[in-house]
């Protein structure tokens, strides 16, 4: 027989609170414009570009409750694609484990002790249903404890270039719930802290690096110790009816939050023809809240972004368009953009972008020419895609960013043969000399 696991009575809580519009219709172009969001922090990210298109408080570090386990999913993936586990790896359920997947305050399916059981299974009980037990299952298998995984969780973060973080546990759940299992190296009054911007990278990297996790996330329920277990994202198409009005075309991911600390938060995806946006909105103030405002992320950055080919490939600045070069058969070279800037713009705003030109100086010589040969394609610098409008909100991080392309030759430059440098030289020595001399006699008089 099958059970439907619910979170406590938070369905009911809802079914009587339920809003009465539809939140995945557009928004108003007044509405995108002013664009209030009920959050204290939220930020709304192109993934292809890393272009941020709204934020709000973006840098406070939060807690970010079960946001956490996007850290455990991706900390998975690589443990796997490293060839260290397998998706059909077994293992069994430490006391630590068993014990919190039995506390029936904290999310959780209740795991069976002396039982084998896969990554897979674990992985999905966690990413779907949010279960801390199997989450920490996961944590010690990688890494033996789950302190250990704590300093390879940070250790990750530094390397994705994360601005506000602090990782103490796998989960997200505050230490003080741990008992005497607080991970080694974290304090017991310590709690998971994330900046808006800072999920939003971890989310990020997260969806591009290993894009298969969109398949775990994006699942309605899922089986597990011989139950259904419903997915907590209510923005995907769930069959009750209560839920329906939460459904966003395109959302299939990633992972819900909440502790009383960190309050409602969410960490969302949507993908909408070839555009995928991420979406981060930290202590809202209901289940039903932390959608509704991804709701309104989003709707603005679809209805008010188009992407759009600003430059293309080959583009040359009309005034610098070749770079002189010294001891070549030519005297320049032409330069120009080896890829093309195509970035999310909003309205008009097009004609707000420009570019700028930055040569590698170790390629020029003190009179600012290129010294020959010079291959075709060879990278002379980079280009550097401008905003010069109001509100500029960036990149989440200088990795992520698409607002810099190769600046290359276009065309290969042999070097001149020896005699037509040597005439140079002895020119050059004459020209010098000449230069001199007159000097030399304008001083006399």
């Amino acid at each position: 027989m099958k059970h439907k696991l619910t979170k406590g009575m938070s369905f009911l809580l809802i079914a009587i609170v339920m809003v009465t519009t539809i939140i995945g219709q557009p928004l108003s172009a007044k509405a995108a414009e002013t664009l209030e969001l009920q959050a204290e922090s939220a930020i709304l990210v192109d993934s292809e570009t890393g272009k941020i298109l709204f934020s709000k408080n973006p840098d406070i570090a939060l807690p970010p409750a079960s946001m956490t386990k996007m850290m455990t999913e991706y900390l998975v993936h690589d443990a796997i694609e490293n060839g260290e586990i397998e998706w059909g790896t077994t293992t069994q359920i430490s006391n630590y484990a068993y014990s919190i997947s039995a506390d029936s305050s904290f999310s959780g399916i209740g795991l069976t002790q002396d039982k084998p059981y896969t990554v897979e299974e674990l992985y999905n009980a966690m990413a779907v249903f949010s279960d801390n037990g199997t989450t920490i299952a996961l944590a010690e298998l990688i890494a033996g404890s789950e302190g250990d995984f704590v300093k390879m969780m940070n250790d990750k973060a530094k390397e994705m270039g994360l601005p506000d973080y602090k990782f103490v546990n796998s989960t997200g759940l505050p230490n003080s719930s741990l008992g005497e299992n607080v991970p080694k190296g974290t304090s017991p009054s310590d709690t998971n802290l994330l900046s808006a911007k800072s999920a939003a990278i971890l989310a990020y990297n997260l969806v591009n690096d290993y894009p298969e996790s969109l398949d775990i996330s994006s699942q309605i329920e899922s089986e597990f110790e011989g139950y259904t277990v419903e997915n907590l994202n209510w923005m995907l198409p769930h069959e009750a009816t209560y839920l329906q009005q939460f459904h966003y075309e395109g959302v299939d991911g990633l992972k819900t939050g909440h502790t009383d600390l960190a309050g409602y938060c969410f960490t969302g995806t949507a993908q909408v023809d070839n555009n995928r946006l991420i979406s981060v909105v930290m202590k809202t103030e209901s289940e039903a809240a932390r959608f509704e405002q991804t709701a309104k992320l989003l709707n603005y950055g679809f209805n008010n972004f188009d992407q759009k080919e600003l430059f293309a490939k080959g583009y040359q600045l009309e005034d610098k368009s070749t770079l002189p070069v010294a001891k070549g058969k030519e005297d320049t070279v032409q330069i120009a953009t080896n890829d093309s800037f195509e970035v999310p713009v909003k309205g008009d705003q097009a004609e707000n972008y420009s570019i700028e030109y930055h040569l590698d100086k170790d390629k020029l010589n003190k009179d600012g020419e290129i010294t020959a040969p010079i291959k075709k394609d060879e990278k002379i610098g980079t280009a550097e895609l401008v905003f010069n409008g109001e509100v500029n909100y960036g990149y989440i991080s200088d990795e992520s960013s698409k607002n810099t392309v190769d600046l290359v030759a276009q065309d290969a430059i042999e070097k001149d043969n020896w005699f037509m440098l040597t005439l140079g030289a002895i020119g050059d020595f004459f020209t010098g000399l000449f230069s001199t001399i007159v000097d030399t006699v304008k001083g006399w008089f």
